[in-house]
């Protein structure tokens, strides 16, 4: 099976969280400077069990996402990471701010064609209608 290699792009400042999508996962290492804590005891926070891949939700503990095998690295969801760091551990301020991706080339070819296709379906509806009002008439 490939491995999914996950891009994550964390900012960590001392009171928030950045990141690039609201359903982006943040890896362990990012975890582990978010919650200012050790690689071990994030480990220790984790909600694993070695005899299940994905154990149900442990309110007191951090639960990681969903894997599909148990070679997968630990991704965990922000707004798990801030319930996690506000209601067990009792840090009173964690902020994930949502930062839009860099624009690249890519982005504004995509917006174009994203454009021109919205502006051929406006013109296909307003034919459509047309020709109903007239097929009607």
């Amino acid at each position: 099976m490939a491995k999914n290699t996950i891009e994550s792009t964390v900012t960590i400042a001392t009171d928030s969280i950045t990141i690039d999508s609201a359903e982006q996962l943040i890896p362990i290492e990012s975890v582990q400077k978010i919650l200012n804590r050790s690689r071990a005891s994030v480990y220790r926070y984790a909600n694993t069990d070695p005899a299940i891949l994905n154990p149900p939700f442990a309110p007191k503990c951090l639960n990681a996402e969903i894997r599909n095998d148990k070679d997968d690295p630990l991704m965990f969801h922000p707004n798990e990471v801030a319930r996690f760091a506000k209601d067990v551990l009792g840090i009173k301020q964690v902020t994930i701010a949502v930062a839009p991706p860099a624009e690249t080339e890519t982005n504004r070819l995509l917006q174009a064609i994203l454009s021109e296709l919205q502006a051929i379906h406006t013109l296909l509806v307003s034919q459509q209608e047309a020709q109903k009002r007239v097929s009607e008439s």
